[in-house]
């Protein structure tokens, strides 16, 4: 395992309305490493300002036809960068990718966010023909000329990429994966996941299990448009789709490509112990955790979850470390 324990870059005060946007991305700053764990921030002691979304890139569009019917609608910022493949949460679609989209194509990448089956403006398809959410996203790779790319994973979206990672590790520079519980179905990890997550957790509001308190009393505005996202995420005829691999800690434990792993310090599915734990069983893991967040930290804090991703991909980019 790879942690994070370099010494931590000095750190600035800044507000979370200065740092949304290519030109700030030097100033974003991670500090501290504790138990090999790096932490994430923004800046402490201030008041909470609301990061209004960016003006986002021009993007091509797409339908994408995949197995039993169905249809993968898809963004792309185009360009020759290297290609950053966005994975969305359960609980959002492509659409939820509006601070990360600007940031990373000013980074040099060439940033791809999609729906899966069932989710905004996707079409489900056939369940018995639907085969597996890599299998599509291969499909995809393969549409849009894909030849090795990034690929990035936050919470529902984890399973599918590490999924994707276990049948096509050959096709990927790195895979980061945020907030996100990773389809483990070892029984020791099934039982702590019940405890985490008793019968009454499914009962609550989407906005109270999946954003931190700090960010829900800070930026109304903000969950409103996260709730909006939400509300058109899935369709009607939505069903979950199978996995090609059981994941395990003992199949995590074959990857050997660069692995990153984010979580808030206030994240209800996976907390930072958890995503310690699915460390140890990765070969080259490093690990984030970002304060004042919850599940959704890409969103809720974007300025810590953007330098985090960025700096990860210029480090595992081609012809890093003799790997590429």
């Amino acid at each position: 395992m790879e942690d994070d324990n370099r010494a931590p870059s000095p750190t600035s005060a800044l507000s979370r309305r200065a740092v949304v946007g290519g030109a700030a991305l030097a100033a974003l700053t991670t500090s501290g490493a504790i138990a090999g764990t790096a932490r994430a921030t923004t800046g402490t002691g201030l008041p909470w300002r609301p990061v209004p979304v960016p003006a986002q890139r021009p993007v091509t569009e797409y339908q994408v036809p995949v197995a039993g019917g169905g249809s993968l609608w898809c963004w792309d910022t185009g360009g020759t960068g290297e290609p950053v493949v966005l994975l969305h949460p359960g609980s959002g679609s492509g659409e939820s990718w509006p601070y990360q989209q600007p940031v990373l194509a000013a980074a040099g990448h060439r940033v791809i966010g999609y729906s899966r089956r069932g989710a905004y403006r996707s079409v489900a398809g056939t369940r018995a023909e639907a085969g597996t959410a890599s299998a599509d996203l291969d499909v995809l790779a393969d549409h849009l000329g894909l030849d090795r790319f990034h690929l990035s994973g936050s919470a529902a979206g984890g399973p599918p990429a590490i999924d994707y990672a276990l049948s096509h590790e050959d096709r990927l520079l790195s895979l980061t994966v945020s907030g996100s519980i990773m389809g483990v179905q070892d029984a020791e990890y099934l039982e702590l996941t019940e405890a985490l997550q008793p019968d009454a957790f499914g009962d609550l509001p989407v906005a109270l299990k999946e954003l931190g308190p700090s960010y829900r009393g800070g930026d109304l505005e903000g969950v409103a448009a996260w709730l909006a996202i939400n509300a058109r995420a899935r369709t009607a005829d939505a069903f979950a789709q199978s996995l090609a691999h059981t994941i395990t800690w003992a199949a995590l434990e074959t990857l050997t490509l660069p692995v990153q792993l984010i979580t808030g310090d206030g994240d209800l599915y996976s907390p930072p112990s958890v995503m310690r734990m699915h460390a140890q069983h990765l070969r080259k893991a490093r690990t984030h955790v970002v304060d004042e967040a919850g599940h959704n930290p890409h969103w809720e804090q974007p300025a810590a979850w953007n330098r985090l991703l960025v700096t990860f991909l210029r480090e595992h980019g081609r012809g890093k470390h003799g790997r590429h």
